[in-house]
């Protein structure tokens, strides 16, 4: 079966030609409309499936958000696609990002995130120097501020996120893959820090979250040094879950998305939120509070009697989220 993305964009600018597209042989028209919004339909190759996406023209913008359907119903795809400057992370991308970030935490359907790159070779080169030397030291840090708490927001979705690193993560980029819940990369990915060779420090979110990932040492060697750390590498110290061949991490990461996205959507919160927040607590037996609360949030629900039902009729389940 064809699947079909659609795609979010904060400033849609409209043409008067008529949306169309192709399925199945057959042409299909939007209904008149006074005002019918332009849109193209391009075929998306993949190893895993052949899909077409609705495009609305839109003024340029460097994130880009949009919905799998059909049997990925729920899988959500933000995108930077900032090519001209390698995914650099100016005061627009953190803009983007914010607006996606609110449209998925707003959206009920949403059950898991994937993070790509449209641009080849790089997931996101860190944060846009050419602007920021334009800026004073109080708007940096107003900045650097701005993009933390972008993170955390990122972090703190109450569904699954996944990073997608094909190319460069370096910097603010490496960051926000940090801030997903898995990460899934392709050999030819490079992680690295270099804040310390530009006589400043992660200021992101990086000094808190690599050590936590990948143990306090291994960070401070690689927050101290600024070296670049390979895919392979990567994956040996725990920094990323998977390390593919290059250019089909996605295919891995939508994998993933897939195995996730059929499960019942109220346990993965739950399951997030008890992993999330037990973590944080200094004793053990308050985090076993914590997975205890998150339990009983679920003996009451419609997905827990519809899991138990379908195991008893040898039947796959279907989840309402309720």
């Amino acid at each position: 079966m064809s699947r079909f993305r659609i795609l979010f964009s904060r400033r849609p600018r409209y043409s008067e030609a008529a949306a169309r597209f192709v399925h199945n042989g057959r042409a299909w028209r939007c209904p008149p409309h006074p005002s019918p919004p332009a849109a193209m339909a391009a075929p998306c190759y993949s190893r895993l499936l052949f899909c077409r996406t609705l495009i609305l023209q839109t003024v340029p913008n460097p994130v880009r958000l949009e919905r799998l359907l059909d049997s990925d119903t729920g899988i959500m795809d933000l995108k930077l696609e900032r090519a001209d400057a390698k995914n650099a992370i100016s005061k627009e991308m953190v803009r983007g990002l914010q607006s996606a970030i609110e449209e998925i935490d707003k959206d009920s359907s949403a059950k898991v995130v994937l993070i790509s790159s449209s641009v080849p070779r790089v997931f996101c080169a860190g944060a846009d120097l050419k602007e920021r030397r334009l800026m004073t030291a109080s708007e940096i840090k107003q900045f650097v501020d701005s993009l933390r708490s972008t993170f955390s927001s990122l972090e703190a979705l109450a569904i699954p996120t996944i990073a997608v690193i094909e190319g460069a993560a370096l910097g603010g980029g490496l960051e926000m893959a940090l801030s997903c819940d898995l990460r899934v990369c392709g050999e030819d990915a490079t992680f690295s820090m270099p804040e310390t060779g530009l006589a400043i420090i992660p200021g992101a979110g990086g000094t808190q979250r690599l050590p936590r990932i990948v143990g306090r040492s291994v960070a401070k060697e690689l927050i101290f040094t600024a070296r670049r750390c390979p895919g392979r590498e990567a994956l040996s110290i725990g920094l990323v879950n998977y390390c593919v061949p290059a250019g089909s991490a996605y295919n891995k990461a939508l994998q993933i998305a897939r195995d996730m996205n059929d499960k019942g959507p109220l346990a993965i919160k739950m399951a997030k939120k008890a992993i999330d927040e037990g973590m944080l607590q200094v004793d053990f037996s308050s985090a076993m509070s914590i997975e205890g609360d998150c339990y009983g949030q679920l003996l009451h629900s419609q997905d827990r009697l519809e899991g138990l039902a379908a195991f008893a009729e040898k039947r796959r389940p279907q989840y309402a989220g309720k």
